[in-house]
């Protein structure tokens, strides 16, 4: 067994663990912007971010379509 691709392995298997903290505050963050909470929105992305969110899992959340029916 090659240990550099073992190790490869290893690193690819632990981006992809899910921390359950950044997946509430990215789902508290989805119902503050849909019942137009904005003033929550900001702390709810900087735990989200904390524990690891990415910038593209929040921009998806912040451009959904079903907040804007008439686009």
């Amino acid at each position: 067994m090659n240990p550099i691709a073992n190790r490869a392995y290893l690193t690819k298997y632990k981006r992809r663990v899910r921390d359950p903290v950044k997946l509430t505050a990215l789902l508290y963050l989805r119902e503050a912007l849909l019942e137009e909470k904005f003033e929550c929105c900001l702390e709810f992305i900087a735990i989200a971010k904390e524990f690891g969110a990415l910038d593209e899992e929040i921009r998806v959340l912040l451009e959904d379509p079903k907040r804007h029916p008439q686009s």
